[in-house]
């Protein structure tokens, strides 16, 4: 099995809300067995919200695990076996207060595929209708719009240091630029 690992056995360390903690033992290629810690999480989705003057609305919201607000594009939690497209208008709608004429799929993103399920969908939402936010309960959050060229400006300057977004914007860039 040529770059494959089977899975000999799995123990279940931690049930949470949002993730789940496995550490598997898993045979090598070559017979012998390895350690594998997995963290299961059901995935999310991101959107770049794009009005007609090529802005793009973000977020701003502070992240607890890095203590500091960072600036992102709208994204949430998928629940298991949700939809990723229900999900991301969903989430548009609840961040931004945002509904859409055209939502189109842009790929997904695996960002940490050493010990994590995690997979994130991104979308590209175009014709915006403004309208009210609809936040959780823990959940607080600015929204502004900064130009799409500015924002990649951003990316590359490390000033926007979220993945979901830094792959999302630059691909929107890439798309629109056909």
């Amino acid at each position: 099995m040529h770059l494959g690992e089977k899975t000999l056995t799995s123990e279940q360390k931690f049930d949470g809300k949002i993730v789940k903690l496995f550490v598997d033992t898993a045979e090598l290629e070559n017979g012998d067995t390895a350690t594998r810690e997995v963290i299961k999480h059901p995935g999310g989705v991101c959107v770049v919200a794009l009005d007609k003057e090529e802005n793009v609305l973000f977020v701003r919201q502070f992240r607890y695990p890095h203590q500091k607000v960072l600036l992102e594009i709208p994204a949430g939690k998928l629940e298991y076996g949700e939809d990723h497209r229900a999900c991301g208008l969903r989430e548009l709608k609840e961040e931004t207060g945002c509904t859409c004429d055209s939502f189109e799929y842009l790929g997904c993103l695996i960002p940490t595929p050493a010990y994590d399920t995690e997979i994130i969908h991104m979308y590209l939402a175009r014709g915006l209708h403004y309208g009210s936010q609809k936040l959780d309960a823990d959940e607080f959050l600015d929204v502004e719009k900064i130009p799409l060229e500015k924002a990649a400006e951003m990316i590359m300057n490390n000033e926007i240091g979220d993945a979901k977004t830094q792959v999302a914007i630059l691909k929107t860039k890439q798309l629109l630029a056909k």
